[in-house]
């Protein structure tokens, strides 16, 4: 389906009863994410919120796509599966054998409509360019800050056009952009971006390079700028065969070189000089719940900006999963199966990445598996893969569990899992904002086998005992140990959570080791660790920060314990060390960032207006949860 305007899809999230129109003034810095914050972490992610009073001339829309049914909806589907299996439809149709002329006339109707979803520049101005600020001036628009240690206000959903100055080729991206003054802001494109490719090759150059930004319109413009496509693959095409309908795309005024939607709501004209010092930009606080911490940013110069006449900015906030971008994400979780199944792993059932992993960080391959080995294959290709490159952690099961039923999938994969053969430990490039990399953008990656395995990939039956687990023993032996959450055993799923105080270097590789030399331990193949303030008894939440603080090669620790009843045997556990690193205790030399919660003032504030705001039932702050878990007051944690 395609909208006509971001007004059109608002409209149609308001007959859905999926909108909120709220009327109270809501200060765009702090305030509107707060709220947000509340909404959107209730169940089912809450509904769209638009807040029409915001001392700026301009209507703020957040939210819009926080849930499961909204973000169908933007896309114009009933199910997210819609999209992969039209996908994969289209792939076997093109590929399909044409052996006579009936075959290819059969054709030519598909071909027409690949034709009508190609992006298409027309003559004129558009909707988008029919307000032109005398001068432009970003102070006039809503843009809000999100977190108190932010470094000012953030425009987090910008549509950001650039294009390769030797082959004009285009590529839309997404990358927040901290707003400095009225004409200029940061431009935070990370190196594996092709943005930053484009940007190196003005720099080559020597030439300035021209930049558009645009806010609204459709919302499948916003998904597609944020889809892991490859390079040569126009993100305009995307979003014609989203929304069934080509793109029409206009001149920008003063930036000629570049065009965008003719129905956006803003157009920010701009460049960036390649030969300008860098900008020091940040901290912002992340999708992964943590800041990430200031560096140095190309800046982005204004020359323009113009607007539809019923503009509204759109928004979003990132931080402690899940917001907003989890279902942004499951979109593409969903999209992108098909193309990585009929391109690179054909074994490919199904995928999934849980919320608590924030994308990259935990993945789950289901496979149809039929040869030994076929685990690490499918490892290799996916970490060769476009974004999955990133990917931390990824655990592959096989079609024999279910991968969507976490409590099912744990168990198989626990039965089937050796630790000391069935992890495979590695290097390579990272996401930028992984802060638990020694070195940024470069770290470990763990693979586990959860799949059934063949005679070849048995080193030795793993010996199991009739020992149970005592946390009170454990926890009386080992004053450092603040709680363990045994509750995954009593589910028949050999892993515990342990909240430890580290008080010494090695010290939870040591812990591990005389952890295993207990026979309380002799079934238990994996431990989690994370530091003392977290609280274990929280799964979720546990897991959240696990996986953020986790280098894989780097904190993971493979031990042979004996085997209490069987001399001479030995059996297989892991722990992995989940908590936050220093340079006292863990030769740690980058800063380490803190998690993200609202300020007490702002807190305050929201809890005063609620009543009146028109969201139903008081909602208390998810901050509340998370303030013990902080490490003093500012972005950065002191080491």
């Amino acid at each position: 389906m395609a909208y006509k305007h971001l007004k059109h899809f608002i409209d149609t999230l308001e007959k859905a009863g999926e909108l909120i129109r709220i009327k109270t003034y809501v200060d765009p810095k702090l305030e509107i994410a707060e709220i947000t914050d509340r909404v959107s972490k209730s169940p089912n992610g809450g509904k769209a919120l638009l807040f029409e009073n915001t001392g700026y001339d301009f209507p703020v829309l957040i939210n819009s796509m926080g849930s499961y049914r909204r973000m169908c909806m933007a896309l114009g589907v009933q199910e997210l599966d819609d999209v992969a299996n039209e996908i994969e439809s289209l792939v076997k149709l093109l590929s399909k054998p044409k052996e006579g002329i009936l075959d290819k006339l059969a054709m030519l109707p598909k071909l027409g409509q690949f034709a009508s979803w190609m992006p298409k520049v027309v003559s004129g101005r558009g909707a988008c360019q029919e307000v032109i600020m005398s001068e432009p001036d970003l102070s006039k628009i809503p843009v809000m800050q999100c977190w108190p240690k932010d470094g000012g206000p953030f425009i987090t959903l910008p549509v950001i056009h650039t294009k390769d100055p030797n082959t004009g080729t285009r590529n839309v991206g997404m990358y927040r952009m901290q707003v400095f003054d009225k004409t200029m802001t940061g431009m935070h494109w990370h190196k594996h971006k092709v943005s930053a490719k484009h940007f190196m090759e003005y720099k080559k150059l020597k030439k300035r390079m021209p930049v558009a930004v645009i806010l609204g319109g459709d919302p499948a413009y916003t998904y597609s700028a944020t889809a892991p496509l490859p390079e040569n693959v126009d993100e305009y095409m995307l979003a014609g065969f989203l929304r069934k309908q080509k793109v029409e795309l206009v001149k920008c005024i003063t930036q000629p070189e570049i065009e965008v939607p003719a129905d956006a709501d803003f157009v920010i004209e701009g460049y960036v000089d390649p030969e300008e010092e860098l900008i020091w930009e940040g901290p912002f606080g992340d999708h992964t719940g943590y800041y990430s911490l200031a560096d140095w940013y190309p800046r982005f110069h204004v020359t323009a900006i113009t607007h539809r006449k019923d503009a509204i900015y759109p928004s979003t906030i990132v931080g402690i999963p899940p917001q907003e971008d989890a279902w942004i994400g499951k979109a593409t979780e969903r999209v992108f199966l098909a193309p990585i199944k009929m391109t690179m792993v054909p074994e490919m059932i199904d995928m999934e990445m849980p919320v608590e992993g924030v994308f990259h960080n935990l993945v789950i391959a289901q496979i149809k598996k039929d040869y030994p080995g076929q685990a690490q294959k499918v490892m290799n290709a996916m970490w060769g893969a476009g974004q999955m490159m990133f990917n931390k952690i990824l655990v592959v099961a096989d079609e024999h569990t279910s991968i969507q039923n976490y409590k099912e999938l744990a168990q198989y994969v626990f039965k089937h899992l050796n630790p000391a053969t069935d992890i495979y430990l590695s290097q390579g490039p990272m996401d930028v904002l992984d802060h638990s990399c020694s070195k940024m953008g470069f770290g470990g990656k763990m693979c586990i086998d959860g799949t059934r395995k063949y005679e070849e990939e048995i080193e030795s039956a793993l010996i199991t005992t009739d020992q149970t687990f005592s946390r009170e023993n454990v926890m009386k032996r080992f004053p450092e140990i603040r709680d363990i959450n045994d509750s995954l055993l009593k589910e028949n799923i050999p892993c515990i959570l342990v909240s430890v105080e580290k008080a010494r270097p090695l010290h939870i590789k040591e812990l591990t080791e005389q952890l295993y030399n207990l026979p309380d331990l002799s079934n238990v193949k994996m431990v989690l660790f994370v530091e003392h303030t977290v609280d274990v008894q929280d799964l979720p939440s546990a897991l959240w920060r696990f996986c953020n603080n986790l280098d894989p090669r780097r904190d993971s620790f493979i031990v042979r314990p004996a085997v209490p009843g069987h001399p001479g045997k030995v059996g297989a556990g892991i722990g992995m060390d989940g908590t936050l690193k220093t340079r006292a205790l863990d030769n740690f030399e980058r800063d380490w960032p803190n998690i993200i919660v609202a300020d007490d003032a702002t807190i305050r504030i929201i809890d005063e207006k609620w009543a009146s705001l028109n969201l139903g039932p008081f909602i208390p702050s998810p901050s509340h949860k998370y303030k013990p878990q902080m490490y003093g007051e500012e972005a950065v944690v002191p080491q």
